[in-house]
């Protein structure tokens, strides 16, 4: 079961969901910004 391209896969898929977290959360918080500056109330 812990065989090296187990290992590797594990690996790849824990950095892409990192990744993939990182650029929704940043847009996200983009976009909250960019909201929040177009308000005058």
């Amino acid at each position: 079961m812990l065989d090296p391209a187990f290992l590797s896969h594990v690996v790849f898929w824990v950095i892409g969901a990192i990744a993939v977290c990182g650029v929704v959360s940043s847009f996200a918080a983009m976009f909250a910004m960019g909201r929040s500056g177009y308000r005058e109330d």
